[in-house]
């Protein structure tokens, strides 16, 4: 599992996209980027 404190540097990453395919999470340096991490689909929290 993998743990940030506040503050640290997200690693980076590739996710698909709706539109583009794929996105980086480097290729976004320089914009604002809002990441939201959970736990597990449908569970409290």
């Amino acid at each position: 599992m993998l743990t940030l404190d506040v503050g640290q540097a997200a690693p980076v990453f590739t996710l698909p996209a709706t539109i583009v395919g794929q996105v980086a999470l480097d290729s976004l340096l320089g914009h604002p980027v809002v990441l939201f991490f959970y736990p597990k689909d449908n569970t409290p929290g």
